[in-house]
C-alpha cells in the first residue's frame, strides 16, 4: 500500500462538513532546506530540494539535495508547522527519491565522469535516518519510481551527456537503459537487478536513449520518458517493451517567442514544436501524461495525454501557459526557448476526484487539473510555489500535496530552496490574488509597482523598467475575487512605445490623466523624471530634475508620487549623495509654479541589508508611506506602512536644511505576507487608498526573473 491509496479516512476528511463546499489547495506551510544541516554547519552552502516523496503515513518527507549530496527529511506531523529532521550523507549526488512503507530508495549518481558513469541505489530507513543496503546499478540514475505494491523499484538510467560536447546533442556513448529491482520487506535484493534494453527504438539517436522519468502503474507496468529523443516507451510487467511511440509534436500559436525585449507581446508561432517530455505520471492503467518541458529541439509549454497504445487523448495546447500569463507569473526571458517549461508531476485521488498537479519550473507555479474525464482535464487550482518547482509528492490521507523547489538564490541574497505544503480545503482559491483572466484580451502583466485609487473600485498600476519596451498602466478592478485586470493602458510617446522609463509611483491629475514618476539610472541613460500622461497614454510633458537634485542623485530614485493640491510629492527610496545616514528626500514639484523643494524622512533601521521607501500617498490628513527593507524570508524585518502629518509637507528650498518630518507606523505588513503560508518576499511596493479609507497594497514580482513571481494583492481595511 502507497501514500496514493484512497482510504476510508481520506474521504471522510473530504466530506465531513464541506460536502457543499468549494474545495481548493491552499499553500498552509514552507520549509527552508538550509534548516535540515545540522549545528555548526555552515547555512551559507547551496542546498535543495529537487525530487520528494513521503513515508506510508504522511508524516514524513524526503527530499534529494545534490548540492549537499543528502536525502532531507522534514517532520509534517504538524504540517502547518514543519519541523527538520536532518540530512543523511549518501556519498554521492542524489538523484531522485522513492518511499516503500517507511523506506526511502534514493538514485545516487557516483560517476567519474560522463563516459565512465556509475550509481547505486541506497536505501535508507526514515524512522533512524540509517543507510540499510546499497546496490550497484551499473550507470547513472535519473528518476525513480516504485510499484504501487511496494514490490520493485524502477530506475531510469539516463547517463546523461556531455552538453559541452558535439554541440550538446544526444548520440554520446555509453547509451542509458531501465533497471528494475525487487524489494522484500523494504529491502533492495539487489541480484534481482534487471537491466532493460531501450535503445534501438528511437529515430534521433537509437543507441542514447537517455531515459529521464518513470512512473509505474498498478499492473507493474513502467511507462519512461526519453526526453532527447522525444519519445515514450512503455515496458510490461515481465520487463519486455510492450510499446514505444514518438511523443510527436504541437503547433504552437499566439505565444511570446522572443527573448530580451522587455515586453509581453504573444502574437508569435512555433509551429511542429516538438514535445520533449520529461515528467510522466500515470492517471489509470491506460492513461499517463506528460510534461512537454523541452531540451534540444522542443517544449511545447504544456502537456499531453496518453493512451499507453500511443494514441493521444488530449492536448493541452497553449491552455495552461496562458492561465500563467493571467495570473502573472510568465518568465518573459525564457521566451525564446520553452517558455514556462512544464517539467515535474504528480497524480493522486482525493476523495473521489483525480487530480493531476503540473509544475512549471520556470514560472513557479503548480497547475492543478480535475481529470476525472482523462480527455477533458478541468483546470481548478494554480498554486505559487518557490522557485523552480522540481518534484511533488499528494498525500491523500491527510489532503496534502507538499511540493520541492530547487532554486537555491544564496549568491543573490535572494530566497532559499524551500519545500512547500498545500492542503485540499473546503474554502476558496487564495492565490492568484491578483489576476488578468475575463479581459477581453490577453493580457500579460508582472512587475507592478506603483498604484493610485480611482473611483468605482479602480485601481490604477505602473510597471517598473523589466518591461522597459512596454511600459503599460493598468486598471484594476478590486471589486471581484481575485481583483481583476480589466485593462493596460500603453504609455507612448510620439504614437510609439515609451522607452528609458522605469514607473516606480503613478497618481492621478483630476483631469482623466496620469502623473507617473520614473525613478531613472543614469548609468543605462534611464533618467529620473516626472511624466504627465493623458488619458489615452500618450506623455505630454516630461519634467527633469533641477540642477540641485542631479547634482547629487543616485541610482535609487523617486519609488513613488502623489498629489497634494497643485504639488507632487515624490519619494526618494535611499539616501542620495547630500543625505545623511539613513535620511531620505520626499521631493516636490509645484505644478503651478514650477518650484521644486523637499523635506527630509528619518529611515528606521535594519540589521542586514538597507530599508528605503518604496510608495508614497496623500489621504486625507496624512501623507502614508512604504518602508521596507531588502530582505527576504526570515531574514526580513521591515515592511510598513508609516505615514506623516500632511501639515508637516512643508517643502523647504533645495540647497537649503531641510526640515524632518515625523512619522507613525500604522502597520507591520510581515504578518499579512507571513498569511500566504510561503517565504516573506521583500519588495511591498504598491499602496492604493480609496476615498473611504479601504488600502489596497500590492507587491513587485521582480518579472519572475530569480523570483517566485508570486505578487500579493490584497486589502488592508480601512485606514
Amino acid at each position: 500500500m502507497t501514500i496514493k491509496t484512497v482510504c476510508l479516512t481520506s474521504i471522510l476528511a473530504l466530506t465531513a462538513g464541506s460536502a457543499m463546499a468549494e474545495m481548493n489547495f491552499n499553500r498552509i506551510s514552507s520549509f527552508a532546506t538550509p534548516h535540515n544541516m545540522a549545528e555548526g554547519e555552515d547555512m551559507s552552502q547551496e542546498t535543495s530540494a529537487e525530487i520528494i516523496s513521503a513515508s506510508a503515513d504522511g508524516m514524513t518527507i524526503v527530499y534529494s539535495d545534490s548540492p549537499l549530496g543528502v536525502i532531507g527529511m522534514i517532520d509534517i506531523t504538524d504540517p502547518k508547522n514543519p519541523q527538520p529532521k536532518g540530512n543523511v550523507a549518501v556519498d554521492g549526488e542524489p538523484t531522485a527519491v522513492s518511499v516503500i512503507g517507511n523506506t526511502a530508495f534514493a538514485g545516487v549518481n557516483t560517476s567519474e565522469s560522463y563516459t565512465a558513469p556509475s550509481g547505486k541505489l541506497v536505501s535508507i530507513d526514515l524512522a533512524s535516518g540509517e543507510i540499510t543496503s546499497e546496490c550497484d546499478l551499473g550507470g547513472q540514475p535519473d528518476s525513480t519510481a516504485v510499484a504501487k505494491d511496494g514490490s520493485f523499484v524502477a530506475v531510469a538510467i539516463e547517463n546523461e551527456r556531455d552538453e559541452d560536447l558535439g554541440d550538446g546533442r544526444v548520440g554520446q556513448a555509453p547509451g542509458g537503459y531501465m533497471v528494475k529491482v525487487m524489494v522484500e520487506d523494504e529491502a533492495i535484493v539487489c541480484d534481482s537487478l534487471m537491466k532493460i534494453d531501450v535503445s534501438g527504438l528511437t529515430e534521433i539517436a537509437p543507441e542514447d536513449p537517455e531515459p529521464e522519468f518513470v512512473d509505474v502503474n498498478s499492473l507493474g507496468e513502467i511507462a519512461v520518458t526519453l526526453q532527447e529523443n522525444n519519445a515514450i516507451v512503455v515496458i510490461g510487467a515481465d520487463g519486455e517493451v510492450m510499446n514505444q511511440f514518438s511523443a510527436g509534436s504541437v503547433d504552437l500559436e499566439n505565444i511570446d517567442a522572443t527573448d530580451e525585449r522587455g515586453a509581453l507581446i504573444f502574437t508569435e508561432s512555433q509551429m511542429g514544436r516538438l514535445r520533449e517530455p520529461d515528467g510522466l505520471q500515470w492517471i489509470d492503467d491506460n492513461h499517463f501524461a506528460i510534461a512537454n518541458e523541452g531540451d534540444m529541439d522542443g517544449g511545447s509549454r504544456g502537456f499531453t495525454i496518453f493512451n499507453k497504445d500511443g494514441t493521444v487523448v488530449y492536448e493541452a495546447g497553449t491552455s495552461f501557459e496562458e492561465a500563467i500569463i493571467q495570473a502573472g507569473h510568465y518568465p518573459d526571458k525564457r521566451s525564446d526557448a520553452k517558455g514556462n517549461e512544464p517539467e515535474g508531476m504528480e497524480f493522486a485521488v482525493f476523495g473521489d476526484t483525480p487530480y493531476l498537479f503540473i509544475l512549471s519550473e520556470r514560472s513557479s507555479m503548480v497547475g492543478v487539473y480535475d481529470v476525472t474525464d482523462p480527455a477533458a482535464p478541468v483546470l481548478k487550482n494554480l498554486l505559487p510555489s518557490g522557485i523552480s518547482p522540481e518534484g511533488a509528492i499528494a498525500i491523500p490521507s491527510r489532503n496534502l500535496l507538499v511540493t520541492a523547489n530547487e532554486t537555491d538564490l544564496t549568491e543573490e541574497g535572494g530566497a532559499r530552496a524551500h519545500v512547500m505544503v498545500y492542503e485540499l480545503q473546503g474554502a476558496p482559491a487564495a492565490y492568484p490574488q491578483l489576476t488578468s483572466e475575463g479581459a477581453d484580451e490577453l493580457i500579460g502583466w508582472g512587475a507592478i509597482s506603483g498604484m493610485v485609487a480611482g473611483e468605482d473600485g479602480m485601481v490604477y498600476a505602473v510597471n517598473d523598467s523589466f518591461y522597459s519596451y512596454q511600459p503599460t498602466i493598468f486598471t484594476i478592478d478590486t471589486n471581484q475575487t481575485p481583483a481583476r485586470i480589466i485593462s493596460a493602458l500603453p504609455v507612448t510617446r510620439g504614437g510609439y512605445p515609451a522607452q528609458k522609463l522605469d514607473m516606480e509611483g503613478i497618481t492621478l491629475d483630476g483631469e482623466g490623466g496620469f502623473w507617473v514618476a520614473s525613478e531613472g539610472r543614469t548609468d543605462r541613460m534611464v533618467p529620473h523624471g516626472i511624466y504627465h500622461i493623458n488619458a489615452d497614454g500618450e506623455i505630454e510633458e516630461e519634467i527633469s530634475l533641477p540642477a540641485e537634485l542631479l547634482a547629487v542623485e543616485k541610482r535609487y530614485g523617486f519609488e513613488g508620487v502623489t498629489m497634494i493640491g497643485d504639488t507632487l510629492w515624490m519619494a526618494v527610496q535611499r539616501e542620495w549623495a547630500d543625505d545623511a545616514e539613513n535620511v531620505v528626500k520626499l521631493v516636490a514639484y509645484n505644478t503651478d509654479s514650477e518650484e521644486w523643494g523637499a523635506v527630509s524622512f528619518q529611515k528606521d533601521q535594519a540589521e542586514n541589508g538597507w530599508v528605503g521607501l518604496s510608495e508614497i500617498t496623500a489621504h486625507g490628513d496624512y501623507v502614508y508611506l512604504i518602508e521596507r527593507d531588502n530582505q527576504i524570508g526570515e531574514a526580513a524585518a521591515i515592511k510598513q506602512i508609516v505615514r506623516v502629518p500632511a501639515a508637516e509637507m512643508v517643502a523647504a528650498a533645495l540647497g537649503n536644511e531641510l526640515p524632518v518630518v515625523s512619522k507613525e507606523v500604522v502597520r507591520d505588513l510581515i504578518p499579512d505576507l507571513a498569511a500566504n503560508g510561503g517565504y516573506v518576499v521583500d519588495k511591498i511596493e504598491g499602496l492604493a487608498i480609496f476615498e473611504d479609507g479601504t488600502t489596497w497594497v500590492s507587491t513587485d514580482n521582480d518579472g519572475v526573473d530569480d523570483s517566485s513571481g508570486e505578487t500579493f494583492f490584497w486589502t488592508i481595511g480601512q485606514m
